[in-house]
């Protein structure tokens, strides 16, 4: 069986899809983060725009909402000068009852180039991947619990545009770690970088069982998780994942696990607060510290852009690309 990273790359070794952290290496997500960074300075032009792109279609296929993911790619990709489909899959013939291959086959007929996914089950875009047509990218904009590689990388390179070296950085992951995969690919990614510790904040009901094989620490209580920590990344409540009663309340939850200007006063003093949106106030972070001056959060957003910029680039300039 195909494995989601091996399936990633071309026989050439080329990144082709991106469908997880797992299997990239840091020379690679390096080049990436590098390749952001000429996309970043974009943002201050008068005209926004490369030509990169140029005749290529990008297809957004997403069967969950998102506005900030889907709004992001849509940007990355017209100021790469391609032509973008947004797919209002609620209108869909999906919802038809047409197969996900069978809307997939329809796409490919239109001769479009890239598929960016986001879907609720985890394993959607790495079958997307296994059956589009040669010469298609899949780029993977969140599947379930599973991953969220785009959303690891803007983290990835915000950390490294306010921290610079990722081998002396103390990193904590606080909240929603069972339903969250934005936290698993950004523990992947962190590994892949060298960061110095990776730890995990949460109650025992949201940790996955085998967190500890995941190579992080684990704390239960803010007060002990936040010492000496570099950057803090908060997570948001997956309320709509979750079965059961894993919570008490939103307000117990606040008291416990809520970021506050308080508690962040037990971190370093110049450590940055991140979250990968959206925030729900007065449940995971307090808005003086969501709004406050060491808080990253609509950096993210914007770089989100340059990075989404970066992969597209990446993975349509793979040599050897061709419809057959």
């Amino acid at each position: 069986m195909t494995t989601p990273h091996s399936l990633q790359f071309n026989s050439d070794h080329q990144l082709q899809h991106l469908l997880s952290i797992e299997g990239l290496d840091q020379r690679l997500l390096t080049e990436i983060m590098d390749n952001a960074e000429s996309f970043a300075s974009l943002a201050n032009q008068p005209v926004k725009k490369y030509p990169i792109l140029r005749g290529k279609t990008v297809v957004n296929l997403f069967f969950e909402n998102s506005t900030r993911t889907r709004t992001t790619f849509e940007l990355a990709a017209k100021r790469l000068s391609a032509d973008v489909i947004n797919m209002n899959i609620a209108t869909s013939a999906t919802s038809k009852g047409e197969s996900l291959l069978d809307t997939i086959r329809n796409l490919e007929a239109m001769h479009v180039d890239m598929f960016v996914i986001r879907h609720a089950l985890s394993g959607a875009a790495h079958f997307i991947a296994q059956h589009v047509a040669p010469g298609i990218s899949v780029i993977n904009a969140g599947d379930g619990n599973h991953a969220h590689p785009t959303q690891a990388l803007l983290d990835m390179f915000t950390i490294r545009r306010h921290k610079n070296d990722f081998s002396s950085l103390r990193i904590a992951i606080i909240g929603d770690i069972l339903h969250s995969r934005v936290a698993r690919s950004q523990i992947q990614a962190l590994s892949i970088l060298g960061a110095k510790e990776i730890r995990v904040i949460a109650p025992k009901t949201l940790l996955p069982i085998e967190v500890n094989a995941l190579g992080v620490s684990v704390s239960h209580t803010l007060e002990e998780g936040l010492q000496d920590i570099d950057v803090v990344i908060m997570l948001r409540l997956q309320k709509e994942r979750m079965s059961g009663a894993l919570l008490p309340s939103e307000s117990e939850y606040f008291n416990c696990f809520g970021l506050t200007q308080e508690k962040l006063a037990i971190a370093k003093p110049d450590a940055i607060v991140m979250h990968p949106g959206p925030i729900n106030r007065g449940v995971e972070i307090s808005s003086e510290v969501a709004d406050g001056p060491q808080s990253v959060i609509l950096q993210q957003v914007s770089y989100g852009i340059a990075i989404r910029m970066a992969i597209m680039s990446l993975i349509m300039q793979t040599p050897g690309r061709h419809h057959t």
